[in-house]
């Protein structure tokens, strides 16, 4: 059986507001959601992926 996921949201994320995305990382991949709808499809990406993604939009923030 495979353990469930644990997901967290960013120390960035607000409650005040319905724009967010929870984390949840498992061995060598990382799934991603809509806090909205936890339920319907999330996606999924190998840890140097999304490292790599968060390396570029932390050197793009407003």
């Amino acid at each position: 059986m495979t353990p469930a996921l644990e997901w967290f949201k960013s120390s960035y994320s607000s409650n005040d507001g319905p724009e967010c995305v929870e984390v949840a990382l498992a061995g060598t991949a990382v799934h991603v959601r809509d806090s909205k709808t936890p339920h319907t499809a999330r996606l999924s990406f190998a840890d140097a992926s999304w490292a790599g993604f968060l390396g570029f939009v932390g050197g793009h923030a407003d």
